[in-house]
């Protein structure tokens, strides 16, 4: 009986070990997620499976021409993706109106401009709504991608 009550604990143990790595590698280092939508189309289509790192953001390390994760400002139940367009301080133009974008904000737009919800919609996006930032497409096998920034201004 001793014997199967240490088995027992070991095993708890090891599950509650594993779930703890689990959460902090999902919660502070990277995540899997599933594109919806057509607002990134070329780059990403609906079902693309993108790999996520979270560092990034947390260091605040993000460039002009990442893709990124980010809680939709109108609905923070939805995640969305879309590109870094501008950082805090850029002067961000849509037709006549220019917008400076405020400090702890990105300026976040969709590849598909003719179809994309994004900041011309809802404007800056703070800093804290960001998940991750991609790092590849790692789904469908035939057009896996890794994202470098490519950003020209």
């Amino acid at each position: 009986m001793l014997k199967l009550n240490k088995f027992v604990i070991k095993v708890i143990r090891g599950f509650v070990q594993c779930a703890c790595v689990t959460y902090c590698v999902y919660e502070y280092v990277g995540d899997i997620v599933v594109c919806s939508g057509p607002s990134m189309e070329p780059t990403l289509y609906t079902n693309d499976v993108l790999l996520l790192e979270r560092i990034s953001v947390r260091l605040q390390r993000l460039e002009k021409g990442d893709i990124v994760i980010s809680k939709c400002p109108n609905n923070p139940e939805q995640n969305i993706c879309k590109r870094i367009i501008g950082l805090p301080g850029d002067k961000i133009r849509d037709g006549f109106n220019i917008t400076t974008i405020p400090y702890g904000h990105v300026w976040l737009e969709g590849d598909n401009r003719n179809n994309s919800t994004d900041s011309r919609v809802y404007g800056p996006v703070p800093h804290g709504l960001l998940r991750g930032r991609a790092l590849c497409k790692i789904l469908p096998l035939r057009d896996i991608t890794m994202f470098t920034t490519k950003y020209a201004t």
